[in-house]
């Protein structure tokens, strides 16, 4: 029986498809569906341009539909200003730019008087790879002399330029804002003063609010959120919840405007101007570091749900990482981890380590100021405790084989090519708390180098460095902990060479004699130093050693110097270990990165594919990274 169509259903028009060339084909579908338009040519006539014109609109009308929707929420916005706007609703402020703070001390040149002032602004002139960059104090020091030396010690200068911005509050211009009139400005270091008119100078500094969780009427604090052009606005409080500025108040908004991270790294300051009229000396404590982009998109779509589930409160470790990230914007990793999972359980602690983006370890003054503002989240007993990262390196020898027939590249020009794809290894997947080692993936990357590389064998070894305590000349015993097994198939494994080696150093300030230690291969630390090459063990358990662990323990002990390290001077003292398995993990505060100037490439022709008997020509290559 043949079916029959309805005239009702030969009328309807599909607009499930959105695509161009669709609609235009549903259109004339549509039309010739109509009795009006019986075999109407609908492509050699001017009824095509009017579709073209209908199919066009309904995409756009489409395209724009679904744009729309996407900017509706988090997951899929892609504008940062809808991205910012949905984050604002869960409470969420992005980080702006940082500038890059070193730490530095300044001794004056004849001097004079009961004390002398830097003031706010005072600049510092250094350079990084030939630019000249200009450091800034934010805040007013005075000091005193102490024995007739006109002092500045340990004070903190930004990169960047200093400037003030003034407005009046006017509540009868309803498009009055507060704007922090540049994108590249850094929020840490605004400073937000209402002073009452311009012919009273009485003034109130206003403090941050990160919510309205106690904030009374009487609080003078400010908000701050992100606007157009990545620009920051500063808004006050209603009177209810914090103190509202009255018309004719002048708002003074001073910060530092920042190159970010152009000058990270630079190390020597010069006194631009005076202090006082007195000239001085620069000193270094710690080289320029944390300068940082303004938060990316990326991550304030990870972060602001994260923020918005903490609510204010620090209780699950990812509680603490959305803290951390926003109290040090600078932070490229964070571990955090209960007291109660370190090897010895520390009970009502959670530990928080943070790896910085330029890779510096941060200073003790960085440390306690963010374990205090972590406080103000902690919950009841439980204290937050700063951890440093624990690195761990790993180095590599790799030899490959390569058939000469299937390229024109020599064996230095392969293993170049191998040793940026090593570095690159490093620096995508390990480098941060989670990254694990897999050998298995490095050197199938290094068979894919080039087409003619056979197969290689690449071995691993890891070391560990720590800092003994040479200034003080102090009894002190230490722990290298490599969270991972140490090789060890049979009690008295390798017990002449060890599995586990050390640099050299000295001890009890005897200089004429330069030790180093070794593992016996069963569980003991050897103490030793070397007559014409010979070891000569003054020690047989100077410590232990846990393989299982990679744990090792060393006996206390005064070491009262280091030996130079692969050539330079050094303040720490080497640990080499081999590992049990070729993949390595890291542990808690633990960070693993390949060295790569300790790690070697060998290329070797390979003689059977090649046809040139049993014995091939090898070239070798060492990394120079």
């Amino acid at each position: 029986m043949a079916t029959t169509t309805s005239a009702t259903e030969t009328k309807k028009l599909e607009i499930t498809e959105l695509d161009f060339d669709q609609v235009k084909a549903n259109l004339k579908q549509f039309l010739r569906n109509q009795s009006e338009f019986a075999d109407y040519d609908f492509e050699g006539s001017g009824m095509s341009v009017l579709l073209d014109t209908l199919a066009y609109n309904t995409h756009y009308l489409g395209f724009n539909a679904n744009m729309l929707g996407n900017e509706m929420f988090l997951d899929s916005a892609e504008i940062r200003s809808s991205v910012i706007s949905l984050a604002k609703m869960l409470g969420y402020t992005p980080s702006s730019a940082v500038a890059p703070i070193a730490d530095i001390s300044l001794t004056l040149t004849n001097a004079t008087g009961a004390s002398v002032t830097m003031p706010a602004g005072t600049a510092f002139s250094t350079s990084v790879d030939g630019t000249a960059f200009n450091y800034v104090t934010n805040s007013d020091i005075t000091i005193t002399p102490l024995d007739g030396v006109y002092a500045f010690s340990n004070f903190k200068v930004y990169e960047g330029t200093r400037v003030t911005f003034e407005y009046t509050a006017d509540s009868t211009n309803e498009e009055q804002r507060y704007i922090v009139n540049n994108a590249n400005a850094d929020l840490t270091t605004l400073t937000v003063l209402v002073q009452n008119s311009s012919s009273d100078t009485t003034s109130f500094t206003y403090k941050k609010a990160s919510s309205i969780a106690g904030v009374s009427a009487t609080d003078k604090v400010y908000f701050c959120q992100e606007v157009e052009n990545g620009k920051f606005e500063i808004y006050f409080g209603d009177g209810v919840t914090g103190f509202k500025p009255s018309d004719g108040n002048i708002i003074k908004l001073t910060y530092i405007v920042t190159n970010k991270a152009a000058s990270n790294g630079a190390s020597t300051f010069t006194l631009s101007g005076t202090v006082g009229g007195f000239t001085g000396s620069v000193s270094t404590n710690s080289v320029s570091s944390g300068g940082t982009e303004a938060e990316s998109i990326a991550s304030v779509k990870l972060n602001a749900p994260l923020q918005y589930a903490a609510q204010d409160r620090a209780v699950t470790a990812a509680d603490y990482k959305t803290l951390v990230k926003q109290i040090y914007p600078s932070a490229s990793a964070i571990q955090v981890w209960g007291g109660e999972d370190n090897a010895v359980p520390a009970y009502g602690r959670v530990y928080v380590s943070i790896k910085a983006a330029d890779g510096t370890t941060l200073t003790s003054a960085e440390k306690e100021d963010i374990r205090t503002q972590l406080e103000n989240y902690a919950v009841a007993s439980v204290r937050p405790v700063l951890s440093d990262p624990e690195t761990t390196f790993i180095t590599l020898k790799t030899t490959f084989k390569y058939d000469s027939t299937l390229t024109v590249e020599d064996a230095t020009t392969l293993a170049s090519k191998v040793q940026t794809v090593i570095s690159d290894y490093s620096k995508n997947n390990l480098n941060n708390f989670v990254g694990v080692f897999r050998h298995s993936q490095l050197t199938g990357q290094i068979d894919a180098v080039d087409p003619s590389i056979l197969s290689n064998i690449t071995t691993v070894q890891m070391y560990q460095s720590f800092k003994p305590l040479t200034s003080s000349l102090v009894s002190q015993a230490y722990t290298i902990d490599f969270n991972n097994a140490i090789y060890n198939p049979h009690t008295g494994h390798n017990s002449t060479v060890g599995v586990v080696q050390s640099t050299g150093f000295q001890l009890d300030s005897n200089t004429s004699r330069e030790y180093f230690f070794n593992d016996d291969g069963s569980g003991n630390i050897r103490l030793y130093y070397l007559v014409s090459g010979v070891k000569t063990y003054e020690n047989n358990t100077w410590g232990t050693i846990t393989y299982s662990t990679g744990e090792i323990k060393i006996s206390s002990a005064i070491i009262s110097a280091v030996s130079d390290v692969d050539g330079a001077t050094s303040t720490t003292i080497r640990v080499t270990a081999k590992p049990d398995s070729n993949d390595i993990a890291p542990v808690r505060g633990q960070v693993l990165n390949i060295d790569t100037n300790n790690s070697t490439v060998t290329g070797q022709v390979d003689t059977i594919s090649s046809g040139s008997g049993s014995s091939g020509v090898g070239y070798t290559t060492t990394s120079s990274y």
